[in-house]
């Protein structure tokens, strides 16, 4: 059986939006999932100018993934986010009306990036994540 162990070691800041640490043991599935912009079928860029509405496109796609490779948002152990401006990011995805993808009381370990670029102009945000199952 898998055991998954958060820890926000005491002496360093709760952060609302990530767990520090995540630890596993036990016989897993590893998954790892590309980067996902904000893109329909055809990588077509969605919600142009918008970083909550290419936000919940991305997050959307991601859950796509996660189901197709046996897993859920609680499965999800790192979440690393590139965004154009990071603080227009963080102003239109954050706060009590934020949406929500997984628990929000264990939010996976996150690296937030600001970029210069991403593969196509129209995008504002791209993110990746690593989930890991019971084998």
């Amino acid at each position: 059986m898998m055991e998954i162990e958060r820890i926000n070691p005491k002496g360093l800041y709760k952060h609302p939006n990530f767990t520090r640490i995540i630890t596993v043991k036990g016989p897993m599935k590893l998954i790892f999932i590309a980067g996902q912009t904000p893109s329909d079928e055809n990588y077509n860029a969605v919600s142009i100018g918008d970083y909550r509405a290419q936000y919940i496109a991305v997050m959307e796609n991601l859950e796509i993934q996660l189901e197709a490779a046996g897993a859920g948002w609680d499965d999800v152990v790192f979440q690393r986010i590139f965004v154009l401006d990071v603080d227009k990011f963080k102003n239109q995805t954050r706060g009590e009306d934020a949406p929500k993808f997984g628990d929000p009381n264990n939010p996976p370990p996150t690296t937030l990036i600001g970029v210069t670029a991403l593969a196509d102009p129209d995008f504002l945000i791209e993110v990746d994540l690593m989930a890991i199952t019971d084998a």
